[in-house]
């Protein structure tokens, strides 16, 4: 895993894919689990949940929850980088974008504010591109829709073609009426 790069009189550097890839999607919204955010802050995760629990004003439930065993038996079954959590005793908090922002003012530090603004903006982008992409999706989805219409359609041309070219073929039928025999003729 990348780690974050500091040179001296520059900002903390970490690259967004990093931020990116602790960003899960739980209960339909978009969290990142206390001890990604703790990593990226710069303090163990007790200290951190430590500060949410003496501002708990500050981070009403569509800021934070704390996950169900089903939900964190699912995290470290899907994350490779949450694999510790599955000896923690203790269910993890998550932080939607909203609680990273209240994080970052109660842990007051100049790193915890460089990542947040680099958390928040990256929330940003991600809302950005999904818009974009649902007006997308809308798009290929009123495409498809004329697609299977018009698949419909030529689908009866060429049915009525392929009689068209080859007609049904007449069997022979018995004739109906008075057949004289072959001695009469």
């Amino acid at each position: 895993m990348a780690k974050a790069i500091k040179k001296a009189g520059e900002s903390l550097i970490i690259p967004d894919e990093v931020v990116i890839n602790k960003i899960l999607l739980i209960r339909r919204k978009k969290v990142m689990v206390d001890k990604d955010i703790a990593e990226l802050y710069g303090v163990p995760t007790k200290r951190l949940n430590e500060q949410v629990k003496r501002n708990k004003k500050r981070f009403p439930e569509d800021f934070m929850f704390q996950l169900t065993q089903e939900e964190k038996d699912e995290v470290v079954a899907n994350c490779d980088h949450l694999k510790t959590l599955k000896y923690s005793p203790n269910l993890p908090f998550v932080f939607t974008e909203h609680g990273a922002v209240m994080l970052a003012s109660v842990l007051n530090s100049n790193r915890a504010i460089e990542v947040n603004i680099q958390i928040v903006r990256i929330f940003t982008q991600i809302r950005e591109m999904l818009l974009t992409n649902k007006d997308i999706l809308l798009k290929l989805e009123q495409l498809e829709k004329k697609a299977i219409a018009h698949d419909a359609d030529i689908e009866i041309i060429f049915e009525a073609l392929k009689r068209l070219i080859n007609p049904p073929s007449q069997t022979l039928r018995k004739r109906i009426g008075f057949i004289r025999d072959k001695d009469e003729q």
